[in-house]
């Protein structure tokens, strides 16, 4: 029993196939007969030069690249000879002395040129073989095919290329979108400066900052600045229905007040949605004062951050419209008002919040610069005219660089002196 059973589970002979002695001589076999195998028909081409580039073996994958017989290389050219021209020069004033100097080089961009004249695009690797006395026998070259990689790279340029035209001519459009939602010119009223900027954070995008100063009633003017929520086509239909609806209601009803009541009413209608849209505004009516000089100005808010008032003799204050609700979330957003009185030397600057917001070190996300910092600049600025306050505030935008990350808007009127 015992021995039958060690017969039959330990003690038989295995099957001829799974016999260990066969697989390893087979495999001893395979290896031997695959070694040169495996060399003259390599997914890559080998090289073996002499120390002066004549070409001493090359395996069949190389020669089936290139359309040469064997004969006719080995022995009678060099590597250089397989080399387009300007591979070539290159090989001599670059590949060959790196080689001698380093022993090895890798990863090398080059193109050979075949039988038939065409051009093979090749990344090589070379390494020197020396002997006992560290003097070069011989050089090790391996070639690996990058026509393949080629193709890549030049449908990856061609990619990249269409990419740059496509978004150059989107800048274009934005570029154009932009200026048809801006006023081409401020217009002029007697006894006043006047001048704007806009500061485009990206030209990728159209942003939502708008402004304007138009004529109302025989004596007064309306302008109004403001910030739509949110960049590109969707926050331009918003701002072109913003800056059209204050012109026509300012028409029907100059009274600030109620100029923003009914930009308020109509945005909250057309956005009351899945994606409501808002705004911040401050509009103002200009009326000359014929009793004591200047003018008058009524400014009505909506959630816009407070103007600058720049007087005559030096000081600096904010005028604000507190409680101004943002203009198209609610149905009846309160509207605050005030009204000041601009005299000789006085400038009233107004501004979008991009200005204030801004970052004011690269890379920082806490660094903001405040409407402290803009009320101390002001300060430093006061006395001073609408051109040159606009002048100013465009120069500490250029200061923030790639800061700004946002659009913004200035506009700045002032009354001259005598």
């Amino acid at each position: 029993m015992t021995g039958g059973t060690g017969n039959g589970a330990g003690g038989g002979h295995p099957p001829p196939e799974e016999r260990p002695g066969d697989d390893r001589a087979a495999s001893s076999a395979l290896l031997e007969d695959s070694v040169e195998d495996l060399y003259e028909h390599a997914p890559c081409g080998f090289l073996s030069t002499m120390p002066d580039g004549t070409i001493a073996k090359i395996n069949t994958t190389l020669l089936d690249w290139l359309g040469h017989a064997r004969g006719d290389l080995v022995g009678h050219r060099t590597f250089s000879d397989l080399l387009t021209v300007g591979g070539r020069i290159y090989h001599e004033t670059h590949f060959g002395p790196l080689l001698r100097m380093q022993g090895e080089i890798s990863g090398i961009a080059l193109e050979l040129e075949a039988a038939d004249g065409s051009r093979l695009p090749v990344l090589v690797t070379s390494t020197v073989k020396t002997g006992g006395d560290g003097q070069p026998l011989l050089i090790r070259t391996t070639v690996f095919d990058a026509r393949d990689r080629r193709a890549y790279e030049t449908e990856l340029l061609r990619a990249r290329q269409e990419a740059e035209g496509e978004r150059e001519e989107l800048m274009r459009l934005n570029a154009t979108l932009q200026q048809t939602l801006l006023p081409p010119t401020l217009v002029s009223v007697p006894g006043l400066e006047v001048a704007a900027h806009y500061h485009i954070a990206s030209p990728d995008k159209v942003g939502g900052d708008f402004y304007d100063l138009f004529p109302l009633a025989a004596g007064t003017w309306g302008l109004f600045l403001g910030d739509v929520c949110g960049k590109g086509a969707a926050a331009a239909a918003v701002t072109s229905l913003a800056r059209y609806t204050l012109r026509a209601a300012a028409v029907y009803d100059p009274d600030p007040a109620a100029v923003l009541s009914n930009l308020n009413t109509v945005l909250n209608h057309e956005y009351n949605g899945d994606d409501p849209r808002f705004c911040t505004v401050v509009f103002g009516l200009l009326t000359p004062d014929t009793d004591h000089g200047g003018f008058r100005i009524t400014l009505a808010g909506g959630g816009h951050p407070p103007a600058l008032l720049l007087r005559a003799d030096g000081s600096v204050g904010l005028l604000d419209t507190p409680g101004g609700q943002l203009i198209g979330v609610l149905p009846d957003a309160h509207i605050a008002t005030t009204t000041v009185h601009l005299e000789a030397g006085d400038t009233l600057l107004l501004h979008t919040d991009g200005l204030t917001e801004a970052h004011t070190a690269a890379n920082s996300d806490d660094d903001r610069y405040g409407d402290e910092a803009l009320l101390d600049f002001a300060r430093a600025l006061a006395p001073t005219t609408a051109t040159d306050a606009v002048a100013a505030i465009r120069e500490l935008l250029d200061t923030f660089g790639t800061g700004v990350d946002d659009d913004t808007a200035v506009l700045a009127i002032s009354v001259p002196r005598p």
